[in-house]
């Protein structure tokens, strides 16, 4: 993979060096000498990383990445904070300003590598869950409400797995005013607690005695229930091998043993953060995914999303040689409902007639609504026969309770015409059964209304 690094250092020294090793890994270099350049690119250019010197005059780097997390428009954007301070008091401070990691001067070219890729792919998969659920509509994750994203990590929950009982008393003892954490010394048994009851981070120690804690990351990386659950690796000193391994598998962060207590609550909270972020993003992709196939009066599918379920339960048919058939119900002299008791008892009606027809079919069956008063059912393993039947029980379901159209109780009459088509020939489509299943709806209509019609010849 490749990506935009910002590096930022007032030595220019420093800077070439490190501008030398990424280029070399075909990343595409930024480069700014001071704190006020550095804002000013991530404000008017694309970053994916930003590799931050903590020492530097003027605005040093703690500053610097405070600015960048308090600006909505880059409080996303990871940051490496580069340094030759190795306290964690030091860590903390960078952690508690946004840091997304620390590297020590000199910086290890492994580590730099595995971090710089790490957090690169983690903001190009938020850049593209943005991007998605952006499409159509304004993303509302307004300006002034960039302050809910510093305090969601609280009340986290943690899974420890650990099977040195004092060391993980330890840290539950720091993380329990904060967090809901639970301990669980064999892996597998923490693996199926995983997928039972979700969490928000997994902390595994690599000091395990009889178990191997790198099998359980792999693992966690393969389920899909548990894929994008972060992974906070507990490593002993000069582990590198381990600790690399653990990165390339796709463990996002690490503490390195003895354990300061403020470095991990501040590793924590931002692996909390980040992943609740990632989980809101996911669910309003999600949210515009069904805006885009979801009739919003009536919550049924809509026409595109019918189109593109008939051409597969079409196919389908024909290849296990099925017969399909379809439903076009439509609702008899809607108009006069809309012109006599306004819009909105059109809308109830719509919502009632909606309700109706899911009660009074199969879970198997699909239900949507093209557009007006038309309504769709597409009825797989049904031939024509069989659909008369469901057809005749609709619209008896319709006709046989009066509908609500206002507060006041008041109600009215509906009824539906149907019209029925059924999987002919392999040369069938949605549209031509579509065709058939309407020029029936006209003959019932023409019949009087409030009747079923099964193909116009």
């Amino acid at each position: 993979m490749t990506a935009r690094i910002l590096v930022v250092d007032d030595i220019l020294a420093n800077v070439k060096l490190l501008e030398a090793r990424l280029t070399a890994e075909y990343f595409e270099v930024l480069t700014a000498m001071n704190g006020q350049d550095a804002l000013d690119i991530c404000e008017n250019e694309r970053a994916d990383v930003v590799l931050l010197d903590v020492m530097m005059p003027g605005m040093d780097g703690f500053e610097v990445c405070r600015r960048l997390k308090s600006n909505p428009k880059t409080q996303q954007l990871p940051v490496i904070m580069v340094t030759a301070l190795d306290q964690p008091s030091d860590k903390v401070h960078g952690l508690e300003a946004g840091a997304d990691d620390f590297l020590t001067k000199p910086v290890d070219e492994i580590a730099l590598m595995t971090r710089v890729r790490n957090l690169a792919r983690v903001k190009m998969l938020n850049d593209e869950m943005m991007m998605r659920a952006a499409t159509g509509g304004r993303l509302e994750m307004a300006d002034d409400d960039a302050d809910q994203w510093q305090d969601i990590a609280d009340g986290g929950k943690i899974l420890l797995v650990d099977d040195h009982q004092r060391s993980a008393d330890r840290m539950v003892n720091s993380l329990a005013p904060h967090f809901e954490c639970a301990v669980e010394a064999d892996p597998q048994s923490a693996l199926v607690m995983l997928t039972r009851n979700p969490c928000d981070l997994l902390m595994v120690s690599l000091s395990l005695e009889d178990a191997d804690g790198l099998r359980l990351c792999s693992q966690i990386r393969s389920l899909d229930k548990t894929r994008h659950l972060p992974i906070l690796m507990l490593i002993e000193p000069g582990d590198d091998a381990r600790l690399l391994r653990g990165l390339d598998i796709g463990v996002n962060d690490y503490i390195v043993r003895p354990i300061d207590r403020s470095e991990m609550l501040a590793r924590v909270r931002t692996q909390i953060k980040r992943k609740r972020y990632a989980d809101c993003l996911r669910q309003r992709l999600e949210e515009r995914v069904e805006q885009a196939l979801i009739d919003p009066l009536t919550g049924l599918h809509n026409r595109r999303y019918l189109q593109s379920h008939m051409r597969g339960q079409i196919d389908e048919a024909i290849k296990r040689e099925k017969p399909l058939s379809m439903l076009l119900l439509d609702i008899d002299y809607f108009k006069s409902v809309n012109d006599t008791f306004g819009h909105d008892a059109g809308d109830a009606v719509l919502r009632e007639f909606a309700m109706r027809l899911r009660r009074n079919i199969r879970g198997i069956d699909l239900v949507a609504r093209p557009g007006g008063e038309e309504f769709v059912v597409v009825m797989p393993d049904t031939n024509a026969r069989q659909a008369y039947y469901v057809a005749e029980r609709l619209r008896r379901a319709i006709e046989v309770e009066n509908f609500r159209v206002s507060d006041d109780g008041k109600d009215i009459n509906v009824t539906a015409s149907v019209g029925i088509a059924s999987l002919e020939t392999q040369d069938d489509t949605a549209e031509s059964i579509l065709k058939r299943a309407d020029e029936a709806l006209y003959t019932a209509k023409r019949g009087g209304r409030n009747r079923v019609a099964a193909e116009a010849a």
